[in-house]
């Protein structure tokens, strides 16, 4: 799961991309990178880390240009190191950068396609360059000196007859602007959004709305499934749709975990949607334990405090915040290794022993995927002297793996794969487990917009939107992507390396 950001201006958009990008920290803290454009002049700076660490004033000041886009990576196989960090950028047609947030299903064949049919060489193992290659030869195939709109909507279409998956793209032309689309199944996220009016006015597209919110920017819609956007050097938004067949099956997760609770994605808000999966969490507790010996609710911060409040309200009971966060330490789930995550669970979190002591504590988060974060936080609250420990989890358990972009590719390394509930509860220590029914999590979302075709939940029901995921498949992305492999990668990956460039002549530029 990345973060993506676009915006072409009136004045310099690099110091407006670093507030957005930061403010999308939360989707990917594993690399930053951004692109700008000024006249045929393209900058560029990725690198590992968070946001504050790769751009320092003087980069800011040195990536000149009214039109750009941002990257924030999440750690997944075949992404380590500053090389593979995002904007990917080809010289050819144009000059084109693009950032990527999803999964391609079919990269491999297409990979082939693009060096054995179309002579394009690959330098990473990314699939988005994949994406950007493809996309960079059916625009290129066009054969215009400069493209048209018409141009850029038919490359995209061609985009979406090739690539399989779930992806939401962003990408920079140079002396054109701004293009971003979104997969026909509507999977990722992405939104656009205006500010100022007539001929003063700006876009922005990002991968949540909560970006546009802090840049003054006007929530205009979300990019559909299948549609494409350009916005072009004049600062006018062209909007066409590219794909013959679409409907729209957005990713579950995010309303989960994700997404902040402040953003509004497919007409969604995450909030009221966390507010409604901790009532439907309240009512199977009061359904399955009425007489329930709960003394306090408790969440496991942060984005499980929403369901934790609802839940402890619809109950009548106590809500207390009892752990206290390190700020400086990254969200667990998308820590590269299981090791990094055992360690940071006990630096991130810390329990008020006196919320804890001699209580019977219900802990509420979002979702157990490996178990390692519930495991030692529940030992955490039997340390700090409570009596009795429970857990909701507020989503269903995850069981499959996610193949459009999440994390979680490897069966193994879920808990409750072949597991039951009971079992999962057992092996992470909770004196009782309640997750949330798949049914009332859809219901949660879908209360927020009825018009949604349907949610993408394969974590939770193995059911893969785009029918070509087969058990191949899932047996070769959980070879190459399991904590193993991506050990094996790191250990082969220069960690602190840094890519930084200003090209004079795009032609020159790689």
């Amino acid at each position: 799961m990345c973060g993506l950001v676009g915006i072409v201006a009136k004045q310099e958009v690099a110091p407006e991309i670093y507030d957005a990008l930061t403010v999308l920290q939360h989707r990917g803290q594993d690399a930053a990178g951004m692109m700008t454009c000024s006249g045929d002049r393209v900058n560029q700076r990725k690198s590992v880390g968070l946001v504050r660490d790769v751009f320092r004033q003087q980069h800011i000041s040195r990536l000149q240009g009214k039109i750009g886009v941002g990257h924030i990576r999440y750690p997944t196989a075949g992404s380590g190191g500053a090389a593979n960090a995002q904007p990917f950028y080809v010289n050819t047609p144009y000059g084109i950068a693009l950032a990527h947030n999803g999964n391609l299903t079919n990269s491999l064949q297409l990979r082939d396609e693009l060096f054995e049919t179309e002579m394009r060489h690959l330098n990473t193992d990314s699939d988005s360059e994949v994406l950007l290659n493809v996309f960079a030869r059916e625009l290129h195939d066009r054969g215009q000196l400069q493209a048209s709109p018409e141009d850029i909507f038919a490359a995209v279409s061609a985009v979406h007859r090739r690539c399989s998956g779930g992806y939401a793209a962003v990408a920079m032309i140079v002396n054109h602007g701004i293009v971003a689309f979104r997969d026909p199944w509507g999977i990722r996220p992405l939104v656009v959004g205006y500010r100022g009016e007539g001929k003063d006015r700006e876009y922005m597209v990002a991968s949540e709305s909560v970006a546009l919110d802090v840049l003054g920017f006007t929530l205009l819609s979300d990019v559909a499934p299948g549609e494409a956007i350009l916005i072009d050097q004049a600062r006018k938004l062209h909007r066409h749709q590219c794909a013959s067949e679409t409907s729209l099956n957005p990713c579950i997760f995010e309303h989960v975990y994700f997404a902040r609770p402040d953003s509004m994605l497919d007409e969604i808000s995450v909030y009221k949607t966390r507010k409604r999966q901790g009532e439907a969490l309240a009512r199977k507790i009061q359904r399955l334990r009425p007489d329930h010996d709960i003394d306090v609710v408790i969440p496991i911060p942060d984005s499980s405090r929403t369901a934790g409040l609802s839940l402890a309200q619809t109950l009548g009971l106590k809500y207390h915040e009892a752990f206290v966060k390190n700020r400086y330490i990254g969200r667990t789930f998308i820590m590269p290794g299981q090791k990094e995550r055992r360690k940071s669970v006990r630096q991130k979190l810390n329990p008020i022993r006196l919320e804890f002591e001699g209580k019977n504590v219900m802990l509420v988060d979002d979702s157990i995927v490996r178990g390692t974060t519930c495991r030692e936080i529940i030992q955490m609250a039997r340390d700090a002297g409570a009596n009795r420990v429970y857990l909701a989890s507020a989503a269903p358990p995850v069981r499959f793996p996610n193949v459009y972009g999440i994390d979680m590719p490897s069966p193994s390394e879920l808990i409750a794969h072949g597991r039951t509930e009971e079992q999962v509860g057992t092996l992470i220590g909770a004196d009782w487990l309640v997750y949330q029914d798949l049914d009332e999590l859809v219901r949660c979302s879908r209360e927020g917009n009825p018009d949604v075709d349907s949610f993408e939940c394969s974590v939770f029901d193995g059911n893969y939107v785009t029918g070509d995921v087969n058990t191949a498949y899932l047996e070769s992305i959980d070879a190459e992507r399991n904590d193993d492999a991506k050990e094996q990668q790191r250990s082969a990956v220069e960690s602190d390396g840094v890519v930084v460039g200003i090209y004079n002549d795009v032609s020159e530029a790689s």
